[in-house]
């Protein structure tokens, strides 16, 4: 375990340095949900109603979950790029620990995620949007969005290193911004048609947003009449999707960076 540990963090180390000479990409994940938000609750907000609230209590915990959603895509980007680039078959000719790697470039996108959500929710905060059930629930929001971040994140990890190249890599990560779309992020899945709003419920994103704004007391935090067990119960259902997907994804991460590129 202390081996596990000392080599992620050397992994760490290197992916946090990496990141601090990219600052392209770390403004543009700062500021691309800002601008999203913005978006959405300047443009969409005048035209959307939610009953008894302003709609930007729905769609700020909506983007923080949906930003927790985007680990899937930086996982794929990183573990791809290394791979195709030769830094894996580098760090398997080391003596270290195999799992050290994906966990140490996990655990820097879930320390850069945190550093982005900031401007993200002190933008939501000027707009109006509050934490209403107080500091413990923000505090019980922020962690389910980071473990959801981190599960996601490892989800990517293993399409990454799956993927065949970087293009290829690339290409299914953009296909992922759609799964946000199908989800109650941005909308309440009450008034889909029946098998799309099925389809939307299951979502893990739908149980990770709606758990967020249940535990800081926003609009869209009760489920409707009908929903789907894990948006009926959104907190357990937000944990037990991270937990299911770390426990299918860390062992098929870790054996797919030990067997290298076929």
């Amino acid at each position: 375990m202390s081996t596990l540990l000392s080599d992620g963090g050397a992994v760490l180390t290197r992916q946090l340095q990496k990141a601090r000479h990219a600052p392209a990409l770390l403004i543009l994940t700062q500021t691309m949900p800002v601008a999203m938000l913005l978006f959405f609750g300047y443009v969409f907000g005048s035209a959307l109603a939610m009953p008894g609230s302003d709609y930007r209590q729905f769609l700020v915990p909506g983007l923080l979950a949906a930003t927790a959603a985007n680990g899937l895509m930086a996982g794929m980007f990183t573990a791809s790029q290394d791979a195709h680039r030769g830094v894996m078959d580098r760090f398997r000719t080391l003596p270290m620990s195999r799992s050290a790697v994906p966990l140490g470039q996990t655990a820097a996108d879930l320390v850069t995620t945190g550093i982005s959500m900031v401007p993200l929710i002190l933008v939501g905060l000027a707009m109006g949007w509050r934490a209403e059930n107080g500091l413990p629930g923000a505090l019980g929001a922020f962690g389910v969005l980071l473990l959801f971040r981190f599960a996601t994140a490892w989800v990517g990890t293993y399409l990454g290193l799956l993927s065949k190249s970087e293009e290829a890599a690339g290409q299914l990560a953009g296909a992922t911004f759609v799964l946000p779309m199908l989800s109650s992020a941005y909308l309440p899945t009450a008034g889909l048609p029946g098998w799309l709003r099925t389809l939307a419920e299951w979502n893990p994103i739908s149980a990770v947003a709606t758990a967020v704004r249940a535990l800081c007391g926003n609009a869209g935090g009760e489920a409707a009449a009908g929903a789907a067990w894990p948006v009926a119960h959104p907190i357990a259902g937000a944990l037990l999707w991270s937990l299911a997907l770390l426990a299918l994804f860390v062992p098929a991460a870790t054996r797919r960076f030990a067997r290298g590129l076929d």
